[in-house]
């Protein structure tokens, strides 16, 4: 789907959950003025930060699609991403204004007075927010954005705060427990948590979080499809927003492979990958893979293979080339980031390499674990 069409279509949902949270929020505060009722009122607050998160959504959405210019090559994706911050700005605010007027509640309680229309009418939100809920997800796992997948759960979970709020006012009519205060108070603990929970999401997303799984598998796998590749290695992503996927990849070559087929090795995979998952890679590095595996060089694979497998902290070993003529080896090693220094382990691999091969020169280059 072009961005065009893929905002346009964000536009849309967000413009109806505006006008949903708009009407239940009115609802909700009339009845929860009238019947001094805190946690309806306060559900209603939330209401009001959930449309303007929609809105906020709206304005994020525009300024994302604008085409790339000189000054910022990669494009404004990102803007959504700092537009989701700012959006659980607003509802840690509204989370924590609740708290405090909860706070007061439970210190001077008001006795709280319900009717069957303000029963009925929270009821009707409750299936609303949860019909909302379910449109608004579904759209952004459509779409492949992450504020509206945010959005719809929210907004189905604030079905269920509204029908634990319809519970309290039928245990206060029927049983004369009045919870309404100490509801108030949970209901602003989970707004909270929500703010909370999107700040961190949003804060991963502008500092590079790992890459998907299942992303880097599909153009792993996809490139070893590729007619002269032997394997893929150093997947490397960097995100320029929803559907803006830009990285690279290591491909193992025959050391016999000429700059011809390097060459439509590489627009192969970059073609391929493209059409399969979306990712643009810039860059198609390559490793040569000797083509006889006898002799030293089966023995210098073997004990490499033998020592990593002693490391805990090795997650994988490759790119290795043995150059016999210059009695040169270069391989690569991706380190677990919990080995701590990792350039000991890396150290510690190379000096056992040159101990068991002292006519050989080792080359170890250390890879972060950045994709499974």
């Amino acid at each position: 789907m072009d961005d065009k069409k893929r905002s346009s279509q964000i536009v849309r949902v967000s413009i109806i959950g505006i006008l949903a949270n708009v009407a239940l929020a009115g609802f909700k505060a009339a009845i929860g003025l009238l019947s001094h009722s805190i946690a309806i009122t306060l559900d209603a607050v939330n209401n009001l930060s959930d449309a303007a998160s929609s809105a906020i959504t709206i304005v994020g959405t525009k300024l994302a699609s604008k085409p790339a210019d000189r000054e910022h090559p990669y494009g404004f994706g990102r803007i959504e991403y700092l537009t989701a911050m700012v959006v659980s700005a607003i509802v840690l605010w509204a989370g924590l204004t609740s708290l405090v007027e909860s706070i007061k509640g439970i210190i001077d309680p008001q006795t709280p007075s319900y009717d069957t229309i303000g029963l009925v009418i929270v009821g009707v939100a409750v299936a609303v927010k949860l019909v909302l809920g379910r449109y608004v997800s579904a759209a952004g796992k459509r779409l492949g954005a992450d504020a509206l997948v945010a959005s719809g759960a929210d907004a189905s979970f604030d079905a269920i705060i509204s029908a634990s709020t319809l519970v309290a006012a039928l245990l206060y009519i029927f049983c004369g427990m009045s919870v309404e205060a100490w509801l108030g108070g949970a209901i602003s603990l989970v707004i909270v948590k929500s703010g909370v929970d999107m700040m961190r999401e949003a804060l991963d997303k502008v500092l590079g979080e790992r890459v998907d799984a299942d992303v880097a598998r599909t153009i792993k796998q996809t490139t070893c499809t590729i007619d002269g590749v032997q394997g893929a290695y150093d997947l490397i992503l960097s995100d320029y927003g929803p559907q803006r996927l830009w990285g690279s990849v290591h491909v193992e070559v025959d050391e016999d492979a000429t700059a011809k087929d390097i060459d439509r090795i590489t627009r192969a995979t970059q073609t391929e990958v493209y059409r399969e998952s979306g990712v643009i890679l810039h860059t198609v590095g390559v490793y040569a893979t000797n083509t006889s595996q006898d002799g030293e060089t089966h023995a210098i694979r073997e004990a490499l293979d033998e020592i990593v497998a002693k490391e805990p902290h090795v997650l994988q070993v490759h790119g290795l080339y043995v150059d016999d003529e210059l009695k040169g080896v270069t391989f690569d090693l991706v380190i677990a980031f919990e080995a701590g220094n990792r350039e000991i382990v890396r150290q510690r691999v190379l000096d056992e390499m040159h101990r068991r091969f002292p006519d050989y020169a080792f080359v170890a280059v250390l890879d972060s674990d950045v994709s499974d």
